[in-house]
């Protein structure tokens, strides 16, 4: 009996596309394709002449022009006769500060809460729940005003810091706690680049220190794990990763003329420093919470999955269970935990739209919001708050699969 390998080879025909299950996938893909393009050059026609027929035209040369409005939390400067670009950028980063620490914190509270809902003691494991339920169930929204509307009412105003018979004084005069936000010493460079009104290559400066002492102790964090593999016996690291942290970035400190701004009560407000304001605040706590329940969730389901038999093990080898949930536990549990977590990234920097609820200044209240409204050019302003969100959520969403490509497990 004769058995047929290779299909017939034989001359094409175009009822090849439709019959022959080597062609027809293709076909379908570029039918596909097709009408897409089609939609999208009739929806685009459609938008052109009806902005045609309203007298209008897609232009971003508003962009040059002066914004004309304030901003009451910038990381630049800025005036209101500041150009809508630099309006537009002022909220790029107010976005990006804010979807930054709200982050931090909810990693770092959303790990803590999903580990003690796993813990032995009851009232510990209860609250945790608790506070998942709470948090998740409710939308961000309300927990931003709610927050917001408890420092407003509960926080002292500035007079109450004025006169001999004050309410209120500064934390080690150092720091003062206002309903209107938070005013903490501000750094400025006496010898750095720029004199002491400062520069932004002093900070640049101070960044490569830190990324050069971060690779450093990757270096010798790395020739310790070397040398364990060689000869089972692990070096001391610590003060050798301490020296490379700090050493360096004080130097650099010292080299700079670091001082400090200490804020004070001049008129009705306070002045110097650095202001944290409330909405800020508000937001950066709301969005840490909420998201940091939703993070729990995968910090528990992580630790779940991974078999009960490593602990067991673990802890028959005599160590303790901090150090079994460190060293054992929580690094197989990441393969599980990094997924997810990307997508509460995500959540959070697009979340923090909702600062305009608030009164925060991010890129959707500045470009999407007041510049929007000032110039009636909603189609680009809606068009570039689009790509700025595809591309910091692409971006995101990058470095999280390199992050966690390199935490999967390694098969030979």
């Amino acid at each position: 009996m004769s058995t047929l390998s290779d299909p017939p080879k034989g001359s094409f025909q175009l009822s090849m596309l439709l019959n022959d299950t080597r062609y027809r996938s293709m076909t379908l893909q570029v039918v596909a394709a097709l009408l897409l393009a089609l939609a999208l050059a009739y929806l685009y026609s459609n938008l052109a002449a009806n902005l045609r027929a309203a007298g209008l035209n897609i232009s971003f040369s508003f962009l040059g022009s002066s914004a004309g409005y304030d901003i009451n939390q910038t990381l630049i400067p800025y005036t209101s006769q500041s150009s809508n670009l630099s309006a537009a950028i002022v909220g790029i980063l107010n976005t990006l500060l804010v979807a930054f620490m709200a982050c931090l914190t909810a990693t770092v509270l959303g790990v803590l809460a999903g580990v003690l809902r796993l813990s032995n003691n009851w009232l510990v494991r209860k609250l945790m729940a608790v506070y998942v339920e709470i948090f998740r169930n409710i939308p961000v929204l309300i927990w931003i005003i709610i927050i917001f509307t408890i420092m407003t009412a509960v926080m002292p105003s500035p007079r109450d810091f004025r006169g001999d018979d004050a309410t209120s004084s500064m934390l080690l005069d150092m720091f003062a706690f206002t309903n209107r936000g938070v005013y903490i010493p501000g750094p400025y460079f006496t010898r750095g680049i720029g004199g002491a009104d400062g520069s932004i290559f002093n900070w640049v400066l101070i960044i490569a220190t830190l990324v050069g002492s971060f690779f450093a102790t990757r270096f010798v964090t790395a020739r310790a794990n070397r040398t364990q593999e060689e000869t089972g016996i692990r070096p001391n690291t610590l003060w050798t990763n301490l020296a490379l942290w700090f050493a360096p970035i004080v130097i650099m400190c010292l080299i700079l003329g670091l001082s400090w701004q200490m804020p004070e009560l001049t008129g009705f407000n306070f002045s110097g420093g650095i202001k944290i304001g409330g909405p800020l605040i508000a937001l950066w706590l709301a969005l840490s919470v909420y998201t940091g329940a939703f993070i729990a969730e995968n910090v528990r389901a992580g630790i779940q999955a991974v078999s009960k038999g490593q602990t067991e093990a673990a802890a028959a080898l005599g160590i303790r269970p901090n150090r079994v949930m460190s060293l054992v536990v929580l690094p197989q549990a990441l393969r599980v935990i990094i997924p997810p977590l990307i997508s509460q990234y995500l959540n959070i920097t697009k979340n923090s739209s909702l600062a305009i609820a608030v009164g925060y200044a991010d890129v959707t209240a500045t470009l999407g919001g007041i510049t929007l409204n000032q110039t009636g050019r909603a189609i680009e302003c809606v068009l570039l708050l689009m790509a700025f969100y595809l591309f910091i959520s692409l971006s995101i969403s990058a470095v999280m699969n390199v992050y966690n490509n390199s935490m999967k497990l390694k098969e030979r």
